[in-house]
């Protein structure tokens, strides 16, 4: 079973997007700002001690750590470089897509968003990133 750690910081997103994951079969873990993200990419979360992700869904406007701040420390650390992200976001200009590509991110949301779509989404990376292995 694969594990997708949600990052947002409104929690009825964080809901919403654990809801369909759970019911598409996958765990999830929540954090809900950039510090706690970077602590549960690692497997140090509270409510998940010693699971690492395998697929990050990343707010960018949230407290503490912005989720771009968030996708340039995860790429940095060779320990959690290679996890997928896809940034969900209200942010859709042009530019703010070019920064977040440059920042690392996998693929780019824009919100409000479908469940589905992303939930296709996260099942392409992870398939991606299988067959790296």
């Amino acid at each position: 079973m694969k594990t997708v750690l949600v990052v947002d910081d409104d929690p009825d997103i964080r809901a919403l997007i654990t809801w369909k994951l759970v019911l598409s079969g996958y765990t999830a873990i929540e954090a809900a700002d950039g510090e706690s993200a970077l602590l549960a990419a690692v497997g140090d979360s509270p409510t998940s001690p010693g699971v690492r992700p395998d697929i990050v869904l990343l707010d960018w406007s949230m407290p503490r750590m912005t989720g771009i701040e968030v996708c340039e420390a995860l790429r940095a650390d060779p320990a959690t470089a290679g996890i997928p992200i896809i940034l969900l976001t209200a942010k859709a200009q042009e530019c703010e897509v070019a920064r977040a590509l440059a920042a690392g991110v996998d693929d780019y949301i824009v919100k409000p968003f479908s469940p589905g779509d992303l939930l296709v989404r996260v099942e392409r990376l992870l398939a991606c990133a299988d067959a790296r292995r």
